[in-house]
Order: C-alpha cells, then sequence, then structure tokens
C-alpha cells in the first residue's frame, strides 16, 4: 500500500488538489470495479470518457482520482490529480504501485502487423524448454510457466500488466515475452515498463481506421523503439522496407535479422513442405516444424532475440527445432480422404499473401486450393477490396464470408470484398455470409489432395455478431464438417 505522493512521483506536470498523503489500496479505470480506497483513473476512450463517471465513483469511496480536467464540484473527501494524459498517468502509476516488476525480470517486446503471437510463444515455448521459469502476454493467452490465464486484449492495460509482471516476478519467473501492438503502444499500456528487449517482425496495410494513415501506423510500431534504453537490445527484420527505420532513435543495440540481406543473424530457407522446412541460420542447417518463408523470419526473429538474452546459438537451434507451431498459425489437419485443412489467423492482405504464396509453393499445382475468407466488421475497411484481390488471384476458388461482423452488416462488409475482385477471378468466386455453411460448401468441392484455407480467426473460438459472441472455432468447425461428409 502507497500514498498518492509516493504513486505518483514519475508523472510529469502533475497537479495536486487534496491530500496527497493519503493511502491507496487499489487501482482501476472502469467505474464499475472501483471501491473504497481505490485511485480512480478518468480514461478518454475511444468510446467512453471516464471523466463522466467522476461522480458515480466519489459516491463508491474512492481516495484519489486522476483526471484531465477538474470538475466543476469538487468533494473534500477526494484528492484529485491533474494531468495532460490519464492514459499515461495510469501507466507510471501502475509500475509504482506494483513495484516496479518489469525492472525484475528480462521482459522483451514484440510488435509488428504479422507474427507477433508465433515469435512470442516461441520465444516462451523455447526458454520453457531450458528450464526456465517463463511468462507470455499475448493475443492467444497470458501464461506464466504452464498455468494459462484467458488473454481479451493483444496487450492488456497497464494495470493488469504491471499485475501480471508482479504475478511472474513472484512465482520466481526469470523472462517475460509480451505482444507490443500498435494500439497499446499509441495508448500507453506499455508506458514505464523496463525492457531487455524489442523486436520488429514487419509492417503492412492494418489498422488504418485506428491510426488513419500508414505514417501515423509507422510512429507509434517505433515509438516501442525510441522509448527503450540503452542496455536493451533492439532486433529488426532487415528486408523489411520500415526495418531499419525502427533503430534510427533508439538508445539500445541494435540488431537485425535477414534472410535477403547480409545481417546480425542470416537464415537460408533451403526446403519446405507442409510438415516443416529445412532452415540455414548462421551456416547450421536444421529442420524445423514451421512452414513457409513468413515463418523462416519469425525463427529468425526467435533465433536472434534468444541469442541477445544470452542462449548458446548451436542450443537455440536444436530446442527450436524440436518446438511445434502455434495453435491458429498454420494449423494443419488432413480428412480420411486426404483433404489438406489449414486454419491461419491471416486477417491482413500481406499476411494473407504470405500463406498463399507458401501454399502454392509447395503444392504441385495438380490440386485446387480452395480459400475461404472474410473481413472483420468495425475494423479498417480499406483493407476488404485489397484481402479479396489477393484471395482471388492466388487461390483455384474463393469462398467470400463472415469473419466477426459486430456491429456491420455482413453483407456490406461482402459487397466491399468483392468490389476488389478483378473480373477475370469473378467465375473462382462464391460469397456465403455464413461462415458454418461457407465450410460446408467448401468441403463439398474439394477432392482427395485438395487444400482448404480457413483464413482470418486462426485461435479465435468465437463469432463476434451485434456484441454478443457466439461459439465458433474454425479448426473444430472444420474437422465436424469432414467427419459429416466421411460418413
Amino acid at each position: 500500500m502507497k500514498t498518492i505522493k509516493e504513486l505518483i512521483q514519475k508523472v510529469k506536470d502533475a497537479s495536486v488538489f487534496g491530500n496527497g498523503n493519503m493511502s491507496v489500496v487499489h487501482l482501476g479505470y472502469d467505474s464499475r470495479n472501483v471501491g473504497e480506497g481505490s485511485m480512480f483513473f478518468a480514461v478518454k476512450g475511444t468510446q467512453v470518457d471516464g471523466h463522466n463517471f467522476i461522480d458515480e465513483v466519489i459516491l463508491k469511496g474512492v481516495a484519489a482520482i486522476v483526471c484531465e480536467v477538474l470538475p466543476k464540484n469538487i468533494d473534500e473527501s477526494v484528492t484529485y490529480i491533474v494531468v495532460k494524459n490519464s492514459s499515461e498517468a495510469m501507466a507510471f502509476i501502475a509500475a509504482e504501485f506494483y513495484n516496479h516488476p518489469s525492472e525484475k525480470l528480462k521482459l522483451t517486446a514484440i510488435t509488428g502487423t504479422n507474427g507477433k503471437t508465433t515469435v512470442a510463444t516461441l520465444l516462451f515455448r523455447l526458454f520453457r524448454s531450458f528450464n526456465h521459469h517463463v511468462g507470455l502476454l499475448s493475443t492467444v493467452q497470458n501464461q506464466i510457466d504452464e498455468e494459462v490465464i484467458p488473454s481479451t486484449h493483444t496487450t492488456p492495460d497497464s494495470i493488469r500488466i504491471n499485475e501480471l509482471l508482479e504475478e511472474m516476478v513472484e512465482r520466481g519467473c526469470e523472462y517475460c515475452f509480451m505482444e507490443a501492438s500498435s494500439h497499446a503502444i499509441d495508448q500507453h499500456r506499455i508506458t514505464g515498463l523496463h525492457f531487455a528487449g524489442a523486436v520488429f517482425t514487419n509492417i503492412t496495410h492494418d489498422h488504418l481506421d485506428y491510426h488513419k494513415t500508414f505514417d501515423n501506423y509507422i510512429k507509434a510500431k517505433k515509438k516501442l523503439f525510441d522509448d527503450i534504453n540503452s542496455d536493451a537490445f533492439a532486433l529488426t527484420n532487415k528486408d523489411d522496407k520500415n526495418g531499419m527505420v525502427m533503430l534510427q532513435n533508439t538508445k539500445a543495440t541494435r540488431c537485425t535479422y535477414a534472410l535477403n540481406s547480409m545481417a546480425d543473424f542470416k537464415g537460408k530457407l533451403i526446403e519446405s513442405d507442409f510438415n516443416g522446412m529445412l532452415l540455414n541460420i548462421d551456416n547450421e542447417e536444421a529442420w524445423f516444424r514451421l512452414v513457409g518463408n513468413f515463418n523462416a523470419y519469425n525463427l529468425l526473429a526467435v533465433y536472434g532475440a534468444a541469442f541477445l538474452l544470452g542462449k548458446n546459438k548451436h542450443e537455440i537451434i536444436t530446442h527450436l527445432s524440436s518446438i511445434e507451431s502455434v495453435k491458429g498459425r498454420f494449423d494443419y489437419c488432413r480428412s480420411s480422404t486426404g483433404i489438406i485443412g489449414i486454419v491461419d489467423y491471416a486477417h491482413t492482405p500481406d499476411a494473407l499473401k504470405n500463406i498463399l504464396s507458401t501454399i502454392n509453393e509447395i503444392r504441385t499445382q495438380n490440386e485446387q486450393l480452395i480459400t475461404i475468407i472474410g473481413c472483420g466488421g468495425n475494423r479498417d475497411s480499406t483493407k476488404r477490396p485489397v484481402m479479396a484481390d489477393v484471395a482471388s488471384e492466388l487461390s483455384t476458388r474463393v469462398i467470400f464470408t463472415s469473419d466477426n461482423p459486430r456491429n456491420e452488416d455482413p453483407e456490406l462488409i461482402l459487397d466491399e470484398m468483392i468490389k476488389g475482385v478483378k473480373p477475370l477471378h469473378y467465375k473462382k468466386t462464391l460469397r456465403v455470409s455464413d461462415r458454418k455453411e461457407a465450410i460446408k460448401n467448401a468441403v463439398s468441392m474439394a477432392k482427395k489432395g485438395d487444400i482448404i484455407l480457413l483464413a482470418g480467426k486462426g485461435h479465435e473460438d468465437y463469432q463476434d455478431i451485434k456484441g454478443v459472441k457466439h461459439h465458433f472455432d474454425d479448426k473444430e468447425t472444420l474437422i465436424n464438417t469432414f467427419n459429416l461428409f466421411e460418413k
């Protein structure tokens, strides 16, 4: 338990109105989850402004309120801390409240459009294989050693992050690997954390509904590298055209990995099939269980980060070669009649192009490649026609369907997607808004050896329709459909 003065010592330009010596027992930014002795953060979100709930939390007995605008009606029993940015202040205060847990373990952040989950999860599994106690903060799940903790965002809020990191420290974790989304960076969710290193995978078209411009999106990713300390490492994909941009202003030790350029960590993809790949890393060859050129980059990122965290190169490759792929990332299954199913999270044009190109490089071209793809509602709509163009260009058949329509009409989303299909590809496309029916259609038209790519949702086990999450697991549904047709 700390006093208000102790908690705000690293918050810039904070003005205190009231008793700064009051003790705080709890932090919260949701008015429903604060009470006696809490510090409430009035955060201006994209949909809700926490300042509108100040009167409500006062009635609950909060000790302090962090806000950007001092209320007109002051309650003498409450201490007000006026700051420039409540989200930023919350991050610094959360780190102080939980005794700066990020300084007590080696925390590595992974950012980029694609590959964050794979790199973070592989690093977690790799360091577990070295018998370390390790934490993971990812899109798929949060984890402390073998205990899985449900995940709701790519990166949790700053209070939850510090709470999880403190628990990791208490349970003896030496390392933690976390995804750092552009939203999280921009919204100060990782502000105030001490990083041992940061990894950049790539950057392509995504989240322009939030960032508005691609330049803003790049700057959000770059901020992670701008802010890390000189005792950290900054590892970037040199083959990405914006990879070196990430290192321009960083104080950290600069390192690179690449397949096509000279780099600190150099790889060469020798052979690839649906079971894995033969990859040369720093002149040592090994067979890995991941598939495709994009995963060769992910493996290089993991290899480089592990080396920079002090591991032996040969031992990294030996351990990494035995680790399996991540759920929902090139997740492979096969029907008893020989139809190949691949479930993947690819939900950006570049990710979709990568996985389709990988499949096309491996297959003999005598098989059909049937792609099932949709686009999420209430998200970046500019990528919808681009996704459809990529899918129809690189597939034998395409079925356009729903993918978390949220509060939008699924048929209108499909209308926007189909605008991107070139006239010569119209005949190979089909639209079926019901995702389960789309999967049935794909299985019914597939023959032995054909490949069905079910893209966009990956590890997700729900469909978000008008604010309600209905159970829906792509791989589970695909396997059940295989079984249905084989009876």
